[in-house]
Parts: structure tokens; sequence; C-alpha cells
């Protein structure tokens, strides 16, 4: 008796379900908490956006660092720097999920509030062809 695999030719149009370790990392009844594939490229973004460059020992690159910029002065030269440091370290970790030509930062003070860095990001999932845009506040406090 020969054992052989089973190929199946049923083409698919969609992606396959796969479950990702949520982030932040946390532990419930059922084991650790997981994410579908949208929620876990939103929580990519939140951790390159969240992650202070120097921060992961295997990846000292790794990370933006936007609490560290909050205590800089708000205005132009900073957004320009954060625009340009964000886009490359979103490029890097999104690659292969995320078409890295869509990515789009910007990064400006929130509503006039110079206490407030506010940054918009926007990307289209490559497999699908999926436009994704998030808002995120970012204070001292």
């Amino acid at each position: 008796m020969t054992n052989t695999p089973s190929t199946s030719t049923r083409a698919t149009s969609t992606l396959p379900r796969v479950a990702y370790m949520s982030f932040p990392f946390r532990m419930g009844r059922e084991g650790a908490a997981t994410s579908e594939r949208f929620e876990h490229i939103r929580e990519q973004v939140e951790q390159v956006l969240f992650t202070s460059p120097g921060e992961r020992v295997f990846r000292p690159e790794y990370g933006f660092g936007a609490r560290q910029h909050v205590f800089e002065m708000n205005a132009q030269p900073l957004w320009e720097l954060a625009q340009n440091r964000l886009y490359g370290a979103l490029a890097d970790a999104l690659a292969g999920e995320v078409d890295p030509k869509s990515i789009q930062v910007s990064v400006s003070a929130g509503d006039g509030n110079e206490a407030v860095l506010m940054v918009r990001i926007s990307y289209t999932i490559a497999a699908l062809n999926r436009e994704e845009t998030h808002a995120f506040e970012v204070t001292n406090g």
C-alpha cells in the first residue's frame, strides 16, 4: 500500500482564513487571542507606530517610536521627518501584505492642538486590492 498525497484542483477566489496572534498579546480561556488578516495588518501598523527603535533586541531598527515625537515641537519639520521615517518602517514591516507604492502617511497637529500628534496611514492590501485607512492620535499622556 502506498501513501500518495491528495491534491485539490478547486480554485478559490478568496484568500484562506488564517488566525494570527493578536497584538497586544493576551491570553483568554481558549488560549492566545487571535485576529483575522485585516485586523492583523492594522495591529502590525500599531506595532510599528508605537515601538521605539532599539526596543526589540534582534531587530533594533524596527519601529517608529511615536511617543518620543510628542515631546518635540509639533510643526512642519517634525511632520516631514516623521512621515519619511514612518513610511520606511511601514514598507519594511508590511512587505508582502501591502503594496509599498500605495502607503501614504500624513502627520500633523491634531485639530490645531499642538499637544496631539495626528498620524493618518493609508495602504492597499496587495492581494485583494482593498484600501485601508487608519488614524491615530498620539499624546504625551
